[in-house]
């Protein structure tokens, strides 16, 4: 992750930008040591300090986990590393080694001794006469997959607690069995609500495409934490000349969209009014869903009667990859929300697939021609199918970081991959190969129509 990315996990945090001065992208060493002295700075709900690095031992894996953890189960909050305390007024700057060694250390400890693991963002801000050397930042978002237990052996009796901490002014306090049960049950609850939110959002861009009986590719993220996008006639005209002047296809250099208006509690942009124009539907609370129509053959019969669509597998990796960067953002920098995001991804034959539109019946609308996704054979240019059945709805899930999909880097390389290889298994394909699940990238392997784009996007990006 960038140093940026940090930033927007904890923007919520409105004190502590405050009582630094600027956003967390932009803290430098001088605005850290600026706090030397200050009482409004001192250790709090939000806010702690540490002289140096956390003790390699038992004790040490223990207090940091401990120490995240009970940031995630409150308000989130920053950990400053390299600044010296006293009565929790920070009092002078030690600087801490800013390695990668250390760095590994403290996200392995937090990975193996929080459960479940706590997200964090480490941010180094060097000395500058020293850059080896500096403030360590660990930023920790209110976590909304509480309450997070840290599992580390306990160095000290704790037989009153359960070991779920949670930040108690400046000290930490342990929860109680009844505050755990009331988190769990918020988690769940919370869960059920983003799943229904995605299922809504999803529902609504089919039903207004309901005519179309293309294969489409319909992605959808839904914030962990709804956002709040303000529309009203100044912004709107910000967001129209935002919008209009996307490039929705990565590396193809035009812009794709002619037309911006106002939906409930949302924005509409489209392509055009064909039934091959893309559709998004952009909502307040930073949900967001864009359907897109899969490139493709269309096989008839002697009579012209349609019998099976087939694509790529590349004609539909593409426009996923794509996708997701375009309504991350929106969610991110229009409605100002952050943290994790949950994606849905649905594959229909045609609209009339999609299991909402089960209960209309349309006589004379025509019937789901069948949909396959099958390789070209680079030797004979033949189709090379893995399976002869056809499937008409495919679907993949998965959380994500909404800032590893905005920022176009590697983070949504691999975000792509972990969709598109669950997405297409119900075509017959272990994994697409397009995009390994760490990130690299074989823009050879997509179709004629994008392969250039792909290559000359992550070259762009430095990401081949």
């Amino acid at each position: 992750m960038s140093r940026q990315q940090g930033l927007r996990m904890v923007t919520r945090l409105t004190r502590l930008v405050g009582l630094l001065g600027r956003g967390l992208d932009n803290v430098d060493y001088d605005c850290i040591t600026a706090l030397v002295g200050n009482s409004e700075a001192a250790e709090s709900e939000d806010l702690d300090y540490k002289r140096s690095h956390y003790a390699t031992d038992d004790k040490g894996r223990e207090e940091l986990a401990k120490d995240v953890a009970a940031f995630a189960n409150h308000t989130g909050g920053l950990l400053i590393l390299g600044m010296a305390e006293n009565k929790g007024v920070p009092s002078m700057a030690f600087d801490v080694d800013l390695d990668d060694t250390h760095l590994r250390r403290i996200r392995q400890t937090i990975a193996n001794n929080t459960a479940p693991p706590v997200s964090y963002e480490p941010i180094p801000v060097p000395n500058p006469s020293s850059p080896n050397v500096g403030f360590l930042l660990l930023a920790v978002p209110r976590s909304p997959y509480g309450p997070h237990a840290v599992t580390a052996p306990p160095t000290k009796p704790s037989r009153d607690s359960l070991r779920y901490p949670r930040r108690g002014g400046s000290t930490t306090e342990w929860l109680t069995e009844t505050d755990v049960s009331t988190a769990y049950r918020a988690r769940f609850t919370s869960a059920a609500e983003r799943d229904q939110r995605l299922a809504d959002v999803e529902e609504d861009v089919v039903g207004a495409l309901v005519r179309r009986t293309t294969p489409h590719l319909i992605v959808t993220v839904v914030p962990e934490q709804a956002g709040d996008m303000v529309i009203d006639s100044d912004r709107f005209a910000r967001y129209k000349e935002e919008l209009l002047a996307t490039e929705l296809l990565l590396g193809q250099g035009v812009r794709n969209f002619g037309r911006v208006t106002v939906g409930p509690r949302r924005l509409i942009v489209t392509e055009g009014g064909s039934r091959y124009s893309a559709r998004a539907e952009l909502h307040r609370d930073g949900s967001a869903t864009i359907a897109i129509p899969l490139a493709g053959q269309l096989q008839v019969d002697d009579n012209d009667a349609a019998q099976l669509h087939t694509t790529e597998p590349g004609d539909i990796v593409y426009p996923l990859l794509c996708a997701l960067p375009f309504l991350a953002a929106h969610a991110r920098d229009r409605a100002a929300a952050s943290g994790p995001a949950h994606v849905g991804v649905a594959l229909v034959a045609d609209m009339a697939a999609h299991p909402t539109q089960a209960r209309f019946l349309d006589l004379d609308r025509p019937g789901v021609v069948s949909f396959r996704v099958d390789r070209i054979d680079p030797a004979s240019g033949r189709r090379a199918p893995l399976t002869p059945e056809p499937c008409n709805y495919a679907t993949a899930h998965a959380g994500v970081l909404l800032d590893d999909l905005a920022d176009l880097d590697r983070g949504l390389l691999q975000a792509t991959a972990a969709l598109a290889d669950e997405l297409l298994q119900a075509y017959g394909y272990p994994e697409t190969g397009l995009i390994t699940r760490t990130g690299d990238l074989q823009p050879s392997l997509f179709t004629h129509r994008n392969s250039g784009a792909v290559e000359q996007w992550a070259r762009q990006r430095r990401l081949l």
